[in-house]
């Protein structure tokens, strides 16, 4: 502070008693109370770290007791219990498998499943479609009971020149399945005792009444369709041969608009709408020429019966085929009647001109083949003159009267009809 009327410094002043001046023997008792102060706070301070860390250790310790004891289940035990359906979709890997089978029920733990699946080559052979499984099944199990084909369901076969309807064979009374008789045998499921399958009349009235659109008809083979109205054949040939899956708790509609896809499919990787553009035809006439092919001949013959049915389109000359006149009847036989031959319907090539409405059966793939790329030659007449098969081909129509008598000599024709 300064002193404002002479403008010094002001001295500081002392507050309270002075301060006594501590003997030596004071100063050191003091120095040792402070030195005992500081080794008491670094025990203190020492004691609560080790504590913490105790504290650190023992709540580790509960917290990995409390996530064990709350951890999925590795893996079932014992038989199982109620039957699930699960679906095996094409590409799928065994952990995508794994995992259906998770979300099913059927098994606790992918992991558990993928080690099992290991010591079990037969896995990597599975096929897409649909399996019925027991739930809660141990991995080891649910692997041997996937790679059981007694546990696959809606498992589906088309053979080649198969037709929507049976087929009844006039001499013989054996029936044929048709396609709507195969799958609604493929879509039966016995499920935990209970058993469900779809009626053929079922698939048939889904022909007739949902929309082309509904069934999944490719657009290159709509206006065909429509064409028909709501005749259930409409759709012949659009479910092709081979070797589909059905799955078993679908409605009719549904079953069939997947089949139409998936046929579809199949028709497009092999070039079909390509290579009836280079023939100068539609996609759906190369199919119906196909489809003839295959009723017609047998294998060896395809391509030579292909270039019948092109020669005659381009005489232009009827086909005649007797395959296009049995093709709407119940029962059928090799030689049609006169009768037969003189009614007119969409597919009888005796009646019209050129090919039948649709296809009349479901082609192979060596037929369709065939109908791509028919085989040179001149000819316009065959006829197959025996029980094994021997056709003869000819551009010659005398010749062919002739090749016909011996068809009748061997029996394979019938005069009378």
């Amino acid at each position: 502070m300064s002193d404002q009327k002479t403008g010094r410094k002001a001295k500081p002043v002392a507050v309270g008693p002075p301060r006594r001046r501590m003997s030596r023997t004071e100063r050191a008792r003091d120095d040792r109370r402070q030195r005992q102060h500081s080794r008491r706070r670094r025990l203190v301070t020492g004691l609560g770290a080790v504590l913490v860390t105790m504290l650190v250790i023992a709540g580790v310790f509960l917290g990995s007791k409390l996530w064990h004891s709350s951890s999925p289940v590795v893996d079932f035990t014992g038989e199982g219990g109620q039957q699930v359906l699960i679906e095996v979709h094409e590409g799928d890997y065994t952990t995508a498998v794994a995992e259906a089978l998770l979300d099913a029920g059927v098994i606790a733990n992918v992991g558990t499943f993928l080690e099992a699946a290991q010591s079990n080559p037969a896995i990597a052979a599975i096929q897409p479609g649909f399996y019925r499984l027991k739930a809660e099944l141990p991995a080891a199990t649910a692997v041997q009971e996937l790679v059981d084909p007694g546990n696959r369901v809606g498992k589906l076969v088309i053979p080649e020149g198969r037709q929507l309807d049976d087929i009844t064979d006039l001499k013989t009374n054996a029936v044929t399945p048709g396609v709507f008789t195969l799958i609604a045998e493929a879509s039966c499921l016995d499920l935990n005792g209970d058993r469900h399958c779809l009626k053929a009349q079922d698939l048939r009235r889904a022909a007739e009444t949902e929309t082309p659109e509904a069934l999944s008809v490719p657009g290159w083979a709509v206006g065909p369709v429509t064409k028909l109205g709501r005749d259930h054949r409409r759709i012949e040939g659009l479910i092709t041969a081979g070797t589909w899956n059905v799955d078993p708790t679908a409605p009719a509609a549904t079953v069939l608009s997947k089949l139409i896809v998936q046929s579809a499919a199949e028709l497009d990787k092999s070039g079909l709408s390509e290579t009836a553009h280079q023939l100068g035809m539609s996609p759906y006439e190369l199919l119906v020429v196909a489809s003839l092919v295959q009723r017609e001949a047998l294998p060896h013959d395809f391509a030579k019966v292909a270039r019948v049915i092109d020669n005659r389109l381009s005489e232009p000359q009827r086909l005649e085929f007797d395959s296009t006149v049995n093709y709407p009847l119940d029962r059928q036989e090799v030689a049609t009647t006169d009768a037969d031959r003189a009614k007119v319907t969409p597919w009888n090539t005796y009646a019209s001109d050129g090919l039948p409405a649709t296809p009349i059966c479901s082609p192979g793939t060596e037929a369709l083949h065939a109908a791509e790329h028919p085989e040179p030659g001149d000819w316009l007449y065959f006829v197959t003159i025996d029980d094994d098969g021997t056709t003869l081909f000819t551009h010659s129509y005398q010749q062919h009267l002739n090749n016909i008598e011996l068809a009748l000599d061997n029996g394979v024709l019938d005069s009378s009809r």
